[in-house]
């Protein structure tokens, strides 16, 4: 039986998460272009319309970064994926790389974290604290990528008893054909997969 959306997404104990929605990842100079040029085709567009609608309901935005100091310390180094980000893209602290695309704020009312290391936001992160802070219990998760990062929130997520909606339309991998296999095959079964529109209509009742 499918979950009533308007009762997980109540603005009181809900926070959208974006994820890695920063020049580096996602903009026009991205250190990996092709998954940038997939985010930007359909789900940056649908970020940019949920944060307004969102704000206005009440649902609180977390935006999760990833920065690196220029001699990566502190940084891992211990996976394929680290030396290839680590080439020619900049992500030291107030670079554009490591900004968040402007096109998404933030607003002052948005909570901005920023990580070290490590392939997902919540993992050694100050993400979980916040968030219950917040008086969080469900997360909306958006951005980068359905490769790896999303699947390491939703799965840190769920490990840590918060309730994940994925609006599949504002997520991304490369290609597209395997985001849209993982969202099928995996994050279904660990989160409440839904679209934009069906987040909009709910958030404008």
């Amino acid at each position: 039986m499918k979950p009533d959306l308007a009762t997980l997404i109540a603005p009181e104990h809900t926070a959208i998460v974006t994820q890695e929605c920063q020049g580096a990842v996602m903009g026009p100079n991205a250190g990996l272009a092709v998954l940038a040029a997939e985010a930007r085709r359909e789900a940056l567009p649908n970020i940019v319309r949920l944060l307004p609608a969102a704000r206005s309901a009440g649902v609180r935005i977390v935006h999760c970064l990833v920065q690196r100091r220029p001699d990566g310390l502190g940084s891992n180094h211990n996976a394929r994926l680290f030396s290839g980000a680590g080439r020619g893209v900049d992500i030291t602290p107030g670079s554009e790389g490591a900004t968040l695309l402007p096109e998404l704020g933030p607003e002052p009312g948005d909570v901005t974290l920023t990580r070290w290391h490590g392939v997902g936001p919540m993992g050694g992160t100050d993400l979980d604290a916040v968030l219950r802070n917040l008086g969080v219990s469900t997360i909306v998760a958006v951005g980068v990528s359905l490769n790896i990062a999303l699947p390491n929130l939703v799965m840190d997520a769920v490990n840590a008893a918060y309730t994940v909606v994925l609006p599949r339309d504002a997520v991304a991998g490369y290609p597209a054909e395997y985001g849209e296999a993982v969202i099928a095959n995996s994050l279904s079964l660990l989160s409440t997969v839904t679209t934009t529109e069906e987040l909009l209509a709910t958030w404008a009742r």
